[in-house]
């Protein structure tokens, strides 16, 4: 077997059954897992990681292509990406959540805002020697990120670095809005011009699996409305004790903080100008969150809706333990006119739901 599969997964993948030319230890271990968890690889899974056990053996010397990845929330982009970054063999990697790492990427070329090459420097910061980047859950709202993205996605290639992205939307699908789509067809060229672009399907959603929802704490978090007082104490949800939180040097209304539990008003989340780094702080700071007042989003701005969004990807991603608390029916709750809020409403749907008895 080749040399770059680590020995875990080299044990993992060891199997009886006569080898055939689309074996690999990465595809074994992959369908080893998927039936200790109680399901089988959807035939669009099994092509992705074929794929990936190609690009792996490129990495000891080749030159392997760069792999994005895209497909309907819950058909396992993020289980597979975080097989393929444990399989690789070398030790200059990381893998990130997009969100995350764009906000530092602006942090950081404001602080080098007077240099000349300022997404260099800090690009040196962030990665390092890093030879393989894998980023989740990428996606673009804003038209100055996109026109970012040109410049990073090149910067990245040049330097080397093997990237794999994972998306619920195909490049062409990226930036939708028809105002600005136009200006970030570069980065689409991009990514299909230096990238293999794979669609994972099937027709499962695995988030929904009992074998997955287990081992997570967001989903032992409960969906509750209309967050009556009863269902308030049954749930232990603490008494509101106003206080304002420093956050990036900036003052933040919370309804309750103790220990690592935090409490905050949706209005004071969403409805005000927070960002993603923000809630990457907060969610460092905070294990279990309660969210109070959701009501109906689709009245809420498109800059709430995108707020909301991207807080409860930053808890899902940070596996955070929360309690949303609604005025109506979680279906009721997430119209909207922005395309993210499908993958918002999975994400929710995962947390136990308690109504009014």
């Amino acid at each position: 077997m080749p040399a770059w599969i680590p020995t875990s997964l080299l044990q993992l993948g060891q199997r009886k059954r006569a080898a055939s030319p689309s074996d690999s230890p990465l595809l074994g271990w992959f369908e080893d897992t998927a039936r200790s968890r109680g399901y089988q690889l959807s035939a669009g899974q099994r092509r992705v990681i074929q794929c990936m056990a190609e690009q792996l053996a490129q990495l000891q010397g080749g030159q392997p292509r760069s792999l994005y990845l895209y497909g309907a929330v819950g058909r396992g982009k993020s289980w597979l990406l975080d097989g393929f970054f444990q399989a690789v063999p070398v030790q200059a990697k990381q893998r990130l959540h997009f969100h995350d790492f764009f906000a530092r990427l602006h942090q950081g070329m404001h602080r080098h805002r007077s240099l000349d090459d300022a997404l260099g420097a800090t690009l040196d910061e962030l990665l390092g020697n890093c030879r393989v980047l894998c980023f989740d859950e990428f996606h673009v709202h804003d038209i100055g990120d996109a026109m970012l993205l040109t410049r990073l996605f090149n910067a990245l290639f040049a330097r080397g670095i093997f990237l794999l992205v994972t998306s619920n939307y195909a490049p062409e699908g990226l930036l939708p809005n028809p105002l600005y789509h136009e200006r970030f067809l570069p980065v689409i060229r991009l990514i299909n011009g230096r990238m293999d672009v794979l669609e994972v399907g099937g027709d499962t959603d695995f988030r929904s699996l009992p074998a997955n929802r287990e081992h997570q704490r967001f989903t032992q978090g409960h969906y509750v409305w209309p967050g009556n007082a009863a269902q308030r104490q049954a749930l232990k949800v603490p008494a509101v004790q106003p206080l304002t939180l420093d956050v990036n040097k900036r003052n933040l209304r919370a309804l309750h903080s103790a220990d690592r539990q935090v409490m905050f008003a949706f209005d004071d989340l969403c409805e005000q100008p927070t960002a993603v780094i923000d809630y990457l702080q907060l969610a460092r700071q905070y294990d279990a969150w309660v969210i109070d007042g959701l009501d109906d989003l689709s009245q809420c701005s498109l800059a709430a809706q995108q707020r909301f969004i991207n807080l409860v990807d930053v808890l899902y991603d940070q596996d955070r333990h929360v309690t949303v608390i609604g005025r109506r029916p979680l279906e009721q709750s997430l119209d909207g006119a922005i395309a993210d809020l499908m993958r918002t409403r999975s994400r929710l749907g995962q947390l136990h739901q308690v109504g009014p008895e």
